[in-house]
């Protein structure tokens, strides 16, 4: 029914590792960039991890560098954020998102590039 849905997320002690799906719904991916973005109460959404999926390109936020990875299944129109070694400070919302075809490999971390979003996906993580 809807375009993306999100599902993964849950309660995990830090140190722990969850793996949040997306999967596109009624589409295709088609060269586009998909990206999954976090927001906390009372702080301003950030740009987490993008993938393009014409090539397999992949950005990843410095907070999360190492720590977090975004991939692609093409079999099953999915994208993954696989979270390691969680912190208390990755506690938030996670959304995924959608851009339009593109014909750069590069897919950057602003919310403006996309266009379609999910309901998100909650990841609390307990000391």
């Amino acid at each position: 029914q809807v375009p993306l849905v999100e599902s993964g997320g849950g309660s995990v002690q830090a140190g722990g590792s969850l793996r949040l799906s997306c999967a596109a719904s009624g589409w295709t991916f088609n060269s586009n960039c998909m990206a999954w973005f976090r927001q906390v109460p009372g702080k301003e959404r950030e740009g987490v991890a993008a993938i393009y999926t014409g090539g397999g390109n992949t950005n990843h936020a410095d907070s999360v560098k190492g720590r977090f990875t975004i991939s692609q299944d093409n079999a099953k129109n999915t994208v993954y954020l696989q979270l390691s070694s969680l912190k208390h400070e990755d506690t938030a919302m996670y959304y995924c998102a959608a851009g339009d075809t593109q014909a750069g490999s590069w897919c950057y971390l602003d919310d403006y590039d996309y266009g379609t979003w999910g309901q998100g996906t909650l990841v609390t993580v307990s000391s």
